[in-house]
């Protein structure tokens, strides 16, 4: 009698690997910074996992392949992890990257927990293959709107760049302000140079501006034009996305960089293993952990949670996730369908507004939570 050949995923007998998959931006134009953050997030998680006997007595191992913020490449990637044989994909940062990523994934019947990346449309349609551990952008954008609301804000200007990401963060914005009394008024980036931008909120007398665009370029010339021009003292700025999360917004804008809302993944208070993680994350990194570093660690938690229950097998894993009750960095992790998602969906992390304290730039302030 023969044996089928075994299916990629299956578990082997010989004490080999468990491999995941990771996709990380780690080259321009991808988001280089919160790419690597990310990953440190992973690989801690992945050693700690190691260390306690890894899934079954045989180790984990992380596939990096780096994304550098482009679609093509993810899904190249996805096709090539698959091939590979891994249990599960892993990370992204990029929101468009990752729903690249995610139809392939899809397509392969390859399981993918992403880490990072918030579009609400990470698919098209409903798929037991995918979940996600960050909120939905629409979640976290509407937490945003109604900071602006509650901090006076009314009349607000958005300087967006052309993308899918921009444009549905345009779009959440505007459809919660509008019932509220508020007006989104649009910046083009594509045909405005940053020094333009500021007659653009003078003339629409804007008193708020959101970053929805690049960093380094163009969200750090825009602001230090914002900053150099007296007409807009009193006008705040904003960038949702959370570019002033990184340590590298600093270096580049120093105390133009602080009072500029965005929005973290964090509790008020970490637990425990939170604390434990953070430690050692900064050790690492050499810098304060971002939220993006604890997305990292809790998307291995999880995996190794699901692998070592339900074994390597993709199947299982994606018909694990409405099981998964894990013990993350920032609270307990399940999963469930929410309306309008197609992702099996953590509703919901923490969600708070955060900026740099003007009075001190390496401190964050928590402004609002949701």
């Amino acid at each position: 009698m023969s044996t089928p050949p075994s299916q990629p995923g299956a578990e082997p007998t010989d004490g080999s690997a468990v491999r995941i998959g990771a996709l990380v931006p780690l080259s321009p134009p991808g988001w280089v910074e919160a790419g690597r953050h990310v990953l440190a997030g992973l690989e801690l998680a992945v050693d700690e996992v190691n260390a306690a006997g890894g899934i079954g007595g045989r180790p984990l191992e992380l596939v990096v392949r780096d994304s550098a913020a482009d679609p093509h490449r993810a899904a190249a990637a996805v096709d090539e992890l698959a091939r590979l044989g891994v249990a599960a994909l892993a990370g992204e940062y990029h929101s468009v990257v990752a729903r690249a990523a995610a139809a392939r994934a899809d397509a392969l019947g390859l399981p993918f927990l992403c880490s990072s990346a918030v579009l609400d449309a990470l698919t098209d349609q409903p798929t037991r293959w995918v979940a996600r551990l960050a909120p939905a952008q629409s979640h976290g954008w509407q937490i945003y709107a109604d900071f602006l609301l509650k901090a006076g804000h009314s009349r607000i200007a958005v300087a967006a760049q052309p993308s899918v990401y921009w444009a549905s963060g345009t779009r959440i914005l505007r459809d919660h302000l509008a019932p509220r009394g508020g007006t989104v008024i649009e910046l083009d980036m594509s045909t405005l140079a940053p020094a333009a931008v500021c007659d653009e909120l003078v003339d629409h007398r804007a008193t708020a501006l959101l970053l929805l665009v690049g960093h380094p370029q163009p969200a750090v010339p825009i602001v230090k034009s914002v900053r150099r021009d007296p007409r807009l003292a009193e006008l705040m700025m904003g960038a949702p996305a959370g570019q002033p999360e990184f340590a590298e917004w600093a270096t580049l804008l120093g105390d133009d960089g602080a009072g500029i809302p965005f929005l973290r993944y964090l509790p008020e208070r970490l637990s425990p293993l939170g604390t434990r993680v953070e430690t050692v994350l900064r050790e690492r990194l050499a810098e304060a952990p971002s939220f993006v570093a604890f997305e990292g660690y809790d998307t291995v938690a999880v995996l190794a949670d699901v692998l070592r229950s339900h074994g390597a097998d993709r199947a299982r894993t994606a018909e694990s996730w409405p099981r998964v009750a894990v013990e993350g960095t920032r609270g307990r992790i399940r999963f469930s369908r929410t309306p309008g998602i197609n992702v099996w969906q953590w509703a919901w992390p923490p969600v708070q507004v955060v900026d740099r304290d003007p009075a001190q730039p390496d401190r964050l302030r928590v402004l609002h939570s949701g």
